[in-house]
């Protein structure tokens, strides 16, 4: 199964997707955010382009798990996504993905869609394991 993992932020949306298995995980290009309408129809594109069954969106929660208000603001994008791509999308904690890459990464890299490419990298190997326990 083609799962794709977003680590969705208020200027970029990092992309990581799954092999056909459903076991490894790649970073693709981070999207800088341009209109809601076009970060989807971008979305939409490489969903329909790389065959991706379902896709799993970020949610940004407090340390104590509780909700951020960046969780409803994500929440909002995944149900958009989900009514427009035509496949299931499903939020999935991601706390302290951004924090785990830019530790991996070291020094601030000159791009920082790197953080964003790795975290949803973070994210989908998460999910991925979890499914597979």
């Amino acid at each position: 199964m083609r799962v794709m993992a977003l680590d969705w932020g208020k200027r970029r949306i990092g992309i990581a997707v799954s092999d056909g298995l459903g076991i490894a995980a790649h970073g693709l290009r981070t999207l800088v955010r341009t209109t809601n309408r076009q970060d989807l129809d971008a979305l939409i594109g490489l969903i329909r382009e790389r065959d991706i069954e379902s896709v799993i969106v970020g949610n940004p929660l407090h340390l104590d798990g509780t909700k951020s208000g960046s969780s409803s603001r994500a929440a909002r994008f995944a149900f958009q996504l989900a009514r427009h791509a035509g496949v299931p999308v499903e939020m999935w904690d991601e706390r302290l993905t951004s924090w785990e890459a830019e530790s991996m990464l070291g020094t601030r890299p000159k791009d920082p869609g790197e953080i964003d490419r790795l975290a949803a990298v973070l994210l989908l190997e998460s999910y991925l394991a979890a499914r597979q326990s």
